[in-house]
């Protein structure tokens, strides 16, 4: 009963606002969890609704389609007859289940008032793009594109000036957003593209005309709105097939990107990239260390990054550089400057002495593989590992999910948290299928196991804090 009169409650307007900002307006998803949606009191569970304009003005549409109907309803029950009292109360009751389905017409009206707007803005951003003397660099990939895109920036910011667009500005809207902030002098334009649906690349492409792109790899992320790997990977190769005669990197580490990779591509693996190889490398809690030779040259490198996995991206980096005209000690000076990005295995270290892991970030299969991998290299250490398994695996779900527990168990990681869910059971069948040995804790939410790890864990312990669960997901 409480979950259905959670419709009723004035908090339910905001909850579907927020369910909308949390499926980023798209509508198809925001009905679908709407439809799976029992009790709306508890919708905003790991994160809070932002108060943006557009999601201002739909608790505006919300509260006055409220109030029409409040009026409606009011001015039925004064009324002398029976049935004008029936229908006021009719409307009473289903209104509830009425709202989702207006604020979905909103939003479609909205998008029809923005249309023109947005392309103003896009094409504007076009033309500023298309006259800056800047070398602009493109990034594309199911994972790791934000990763590449901060350790190139940290580089090539040793001898050039040098902008990105901050957190997720990945999308046309946000890149022109961007674009505006520019004061026209860079040296170098880094741009990170994101890919929900097939020709997402392509329209990025025509809008920053990039001279360079790296391509970070496939996987199973986004399956679900891409349906096959195939269209992911066709998706994320529109960059290669726009910069046909300019140079694109591609992660060779990658088997489905280095298979379908054009000839000339530039691979780039943890032994190097193009001019630079990479030797002598190791990694531990404070950092990764190597060697980039390229015949008599050589630059000795300490990064804070962890793991052996970020020695491709490194070496791809040291590769552009030396491409745009940076020293070997603007290189050095550079690659000594990288470091945990924000919830990209980024190291915390308690007063208790406990050392987190914050990859909470990092939702794909090949990330969950780099970091078991990891964290099976620090020994004389309990290990801790904390997930809610991954979103948007479509069909490959129990593949994907089984994998990491069979990779955990392989590992032997001594403590694997899981968040229950509609995933989490499927690494359970990993782990015993391939005899786990240590010990599987479960919770209910995120947020009681990270309250919990604390009174559980001791001096020298690893906590591995692993993706992320948006709550529009069961």
């Amino acid at each position: 009963m409480k979950a259905l009169f959670s419709r009723y409650h004035p908090r339910y307007m905001r909850s579907l606002v927020y369910m909308l900002q949390a499926s980023e307006y798209n509508i198809r998803d925001y009905l679908a969890w709407y439809g799976r949606t029992r009790d709306f009191s508890r919708v905003e569970k790991r994160k809070r609704l932002e108060k943006t304009p557009k999601a201002l003005a739909l608790l505006a549409v919300s509260w006055a389609a409220v109030l029409i109907v409040g009026a409606i309803v009011v001015t039925g029950i004064l009324a002398a007859d029976n049935m004008s009292h029936v229908a006021a109360v009719g409307l009473l009751i289903t209104f509830p289940f009425v709202l989702p389905y207006v604020l979905a017409v909103a939003i479609l009206v909205l998008r029809v008032i923005q249309w023109p707007v947005e392309r103003y803005i896009t094409s504007q951003a076009a033309r500023a793009l298309a006259r800056h003397p800047a070398v602009k660099i493109a990034i594309a990939g199911s994972f790791g594109k934000t990763s590449m895109r901060e350790i190139l920036k940290t580089v090539l910011a040793e001898g050039k000036k040098v902008a990105a667009p901050p957190g997720s500005y990945n999308t046309p809207l946000g890149i022109a957003q961007f674009v505006r902030t520019l004061s026209g002098d860079e040296d170098v334009l880094i741009f990170e593209f994101g890919e929900y649906y097939p020709g997402d690349v392509r329209k990025l492409c025509e809008l920053v005309e990039p001279h360079l792109g790296i391509i970070t790899g496939i996987n199973e992320a986004h399956l679900e709105k891409f349906k096959t790997i195939e269209r992911t990977a066709a998706t994320i190769f529109e960059l290669a097939d726009y910069l046909s005669e300019g140079p694109v990197y591609v992660n060779g580490e990658n088997e489905l990107a280095r298979s379908i990779a054009p000839r000339d591509s530039i691979f780039y693996t943890r032994d190097g990239a193009r001019r630079w190889r990479a030797k002598n490398a190791s990694t531990n809690l404070a950092g990764t260390t190597f060697i980039l030779e390229s015949g008599d040259e050589k630059i000795e490198v300490h990064s804070e990054l962890l793991g052996l996995h970020m020695l491709g991206s490194l070496a791809a980096a040291s590769d552009i550089a030396s491409r745009v005209g940076l020293t070997n000690a603007q290189i050095r000076s550079g690659l000594a400057r990288t470091q945990a990005f924000e919830h990209r295995l980024e190291k915390r270290t308690d007063s208790a002495g406990v050392i987190t892991l914050d990859d909470s970030y990092n939702g794909n299969p090949d990330g969950v593989r780099a970091v078991i991998d990891f964290l099976s290299s620090l020994t004389g250490r309990r290990r801790w590992y904390v997930t809610p398994g991954l979103v948007e695996m479509g069909p490959r779900k129990r593949e994907v999910h089984n994998n990491i527990g069979r990779e955990l168990a392989a590992a032997g990681i001594e403590k694997v948290v899981l968040i229950r869910n509609s995933v989490t059971p499927l690494i359970e069948e990993g782990l015993k299928e391939s005899g786990y040995t240590g010990e599987i804790i479960w919770f209910d939410e995120g947020l009681a196991a990270y309250a919990a790890l604390p009174h559980m864990t001791v001096a020298g312990d690893v906590v591995l804090l692993q993706n992320d669960w948006p709550d529009q997901y069961a």
